[in-house]
């Protein structure tokens, strides 16, 4: 097939023909093996690992401009968007080279977070990190913005008038950060948080896929015959990849969202009968609830609190109390 054919209504509508990359072009773009092999890859190497390191840095600074920072260099999207393409061709080449480039992205990001997990004091409450809490539960609506930054990239790539939307999809969609944060928490032994990360930065990675393969097949990229249908297919697989993970974390949201607010209202029954003092924060991680409690005075027994929760919470559920002079209160398991 003619690669500057239009491929349908869709392929007019989002690439005019003035404006539509070649194959060639759009192979040029996402394969790090293709033209200046030494060239691009020494480009990709250093500015993952600068991203790495900024994104490593904002993250125990809790800097959300940092962190964007980080986003807006990470080069991890192109080889993604290699996948998709390999994929719509067919081409194995293209497909486990990208691959390649991605997972070995993935050691390197997740190696700098770990040595920089080392400045993090042990006992740290990773959850009170803004940019770790964000980046630990993916629910459904991550996946719906990813799939839609995916197609804008792809569309970005597509087109030679629009390629520099691309930093802004590299602000949009999550890659070298939940990467980082993963690193740290791994450092920080908090398995369950860098397994939380982990599966948002699998999200994405699929949601790019997923959009990418969708925009360049529906585009007249894909090869006709079995390969466009391979592209299909595989755009479906992809889906339900996506939404079992992300549907099941969406799910235990609610539920430990209901939690925490069972958790709010026994607890600021428990602190009423002391003048001036408030429930600021319930924060549910694994099995422990911690709750951040503002008291000039003597709180009541943490005994009644639990017993308060019993049948609002899960049997086993640590309860700890921490108090704005600096105490931390450990008040048992709900029964």
């Amino acid at each position: 097939m003619d690669d500057r054919r239009a491929g349908g209504r869709w392929s007019r509508l989002l690439l005019p023909a003035a404006q539509r990359r070649t194959m060639a072009e759009l192979a040029d773009e996402v394969d790090l093996d293709r033209g200046e092999r030494a060239a691009k890859r020494s480009a990709f190497w250093s500015m993952l690992t600068l991203a790495a390191v900024i994104a490593a840095a904002g993250i125990l600074a809790d800097s959300t401009a940092t962190v964007i920072g980080a986003m807006i260099i990470a080069p991890l999207s192109r080889p993604i968007m290699g996948m998709a393409l390999g994929i719509v061709t067919a081409d194995r080449r293209l497909l486990r080279h990208a691959a390649a480039a991605v997972a070995g992205g993935i050691v390197v990001v997740v190696a700098i977070g770990v040595l920089a997990s080392l400045a993090v004091p042990s006992g740290t409450n990773l959850l009170a990190n803004t940019q770790v809490s964000g980046r630990t539960a993916p629910r459904l609506a991550d996946l719906l913005a990813a799939v839609a930054t995916g197609m804008a990239g792809a569309v970005g790539l597509s087109r030679r008038d629009v390629s520099d939307v691309l930093p802004g999809v590299a602000v949009a969609i999550s890659l070298v950060p939940p990467l980082a944060v993963a690193g740290v928490c791994l450092g920080q032994g908090e398995l369950a948080l860098a397994a939380g990360a982990l599966v948002l930065f699998a999200s994405n990675v699929l949601s790019l896929v997923l959009a990418g393969t969708a925009v360049f097949a529906g585009c007249g990229y894909a090869r006709q015959g079995r390969g466009l249908v391979r592209a299909y297919l595989t755009i479906s697989l992809l889906m339900a990849l996506l939404l079992v993970p992300l549907g099941a974390n969406t799910a235990a949201n609610l539920t430990v969202n209901a939690w925490t607010n069972r958790i709010i209202a026994a607890a600021t029954q428990w602190v009423a009968p002391v003048p001036g003092a408030e429930v600021r924060t319930v924060t549910i991680s694994a099995h422990t609830a911690v709750i951040d409690v503002l008291a000039p005075q003597p709180l009541p027994p943490v005994s009644v609190l639990v017993d308060t929760l019993h049948g609002q919470v899960p049997a086993g559920v640590r309860i700890v109390v921490t108090v704005a002079d600096g105490r931390r209160i450990d008040a048992g398991s709900v029964r």
